[in-house]
């Protein structure tokens, strides 16, 4: 047993990840699923195909299956698909006790089909869980379509559970798989959690602990809502969770607070929103105002004063920094602008004259140059008489 499991009184760690059907979350889309499994185990439907993302309970789930069925069923599970037909029928074979006498597929079907009949006369089912079956190749896929068409009337011989990530649906979607997608009896999908089942979820992994919700503070709770704010997978809240308790223990608290689980998903390389909220939580830690210093016993009457409230301590911070920086009035700076434009007006007057003076100086010399000078018919009778001399 882990030591912070004394530390936080707890019976058992509660975020392992393993498929412990003792922890299976029951509600959700986990216990809807659970419940179509089995009573499509339960009808003898046989071929059910499970899709999911990683570490989204696929195995827990499978798990629980085989809890729901314990006397009744001769379970075989294959923990990742073999490479040919041939290998998945010899495997069967065997797991039914069966020594085939020859290695071809014909005779060997033959004997699992004789095996089968045996099982269901006595009242028995028989299921194979494979996980990882996006794994599969085209010859294992067509052996599993093979072996769902082993039937004795209406009746399913073998019952096939298909555990298997997003791209199981990329290989069933191809139009060659078309003989297989069409067998499929059930066919669910496993998403992620939203918030509001992640924070239960969390709950419920405690409480089966035998701790409580109140190991995790208001704070904590707030941070792992901002953590899975786009959704969570167990597997991935399994993690964090039980990075976070380590972390507290570390730190030798007995509450995991924001801080614990924002070091949690450093450590795990998350990259969450939760470095914020605690940016956050400095902010309003900083803006709370410092008690108040002790009464002295000689003044017992201060005992009961009451603390500022934080609007009047910022409206007293604002005060304070009015004095140090006081701001002019706005007509004070109109009437400066006034007054410099006055100062402006006056000094421009001379120039003015000036300039007025100068342009009529020299229209007037205009006029008299052109009153003085003589007209053109006196140059010519000058002209002449030059000439005649």
């Amino acid at each position: 047993m882990h030591m912070y499991t004394e530390h936080f009184n707890l019976k058992l760690l509660p975020f392992e990840n393993v498929p412990d059907p003792l922890f299976f979350y029951g509600y959700g889309d986990h216990a809807v699923i659970r419940k179509q499994i089995t009573g499509s185990l339960q009808s003898g439907r046989g071929l059910i195909v499970v899709i999911g993302p990683i570490g989204s309970g696929k195995t827990t789930l499978s798990q629980m299956i085989k809890f729901d069925f314990p006397e009744n069923i001769k379970l075989i599970w294959m923990g990742e698909p073999p490479t040919t037909s041939a290998n998945l029928f010899l495997f069967l074979a065997q797991e039914l006790g069966l020594q085939p006498s020859s290695s071809e597929k014909t005779f060997v079907m033959r004997d699992i089909r004789n095996a089968l009949l045996k099982i269901n006369s006595e009242g028995k089912k028989c299921l194979i869980i494979m996980d990882e079956s996006h794994l599969m190749s085209d010859d294992v896929i067509n052996g599993i379509r093979l072996l769902n068409n082993l039937e004795e009337g209406s009746i399913k011989l073998i019952q096939l559970l298909l555990l298997g990530q997003e791209e199981m649906m990329e290989k069933i979607n191809r139009p060659e798989m078309e003989p297989f997608k069409q067998r499929i009896a059930t066919l669910e999908i496993l998403g992620k959690m939203n918030v509001d089942t992640v924070l239960k979820y969390i709950s419920h992994r405690i409480q089966v602990a035998g701790g409580s919700p109140a190991l995790i503070s208001d704070t904590g709770w707030e941070a792992l809502s901002i953590a899975f704010g786009s959704g969570g997978t167990p597997r991935t809240i399994n993690s964090l969770c039980d990075r976070s308790f380590n972390v507290a223990f570390e730190r030798k608290k007995t509450v995991i607070d924001a801080r614990d689980i924002y070091e949690a998903t450093q450590r795990m390389g998350l990259v969450t929103d939760v470095f914020h909220y605690i940016c956050l939580l400095n902010t309003r830690e900083k803006e709370i105002p410092s008690p108040e210093p002790q009464p002295t016993a000689a003044n017992p009457a201060s005992e009961t004063t009451e603390q500022p409230s934080p609007s009047h301590t910022r409206k007293a911070e604002q005060k304070s920094w009015e004095t140090v920086t006081e701001i002019p009035d706005i007509y004070e700076i109109n009437g400066a602008v006034a007054e410099l434009s006055s100062i402006d007006q006056q000094g421009l007057k001379l120039p003015v004259t000036l300039l007025l003076f100068s342009i009529v100086a020299l229209t007037l010399s205009i006029l008299f140059f052109y009153h003085r000078a003589p007209a053109p018919q006196d140059f010519q009778s000058v002209s002449l008489t030059y000439s005649t001399q």
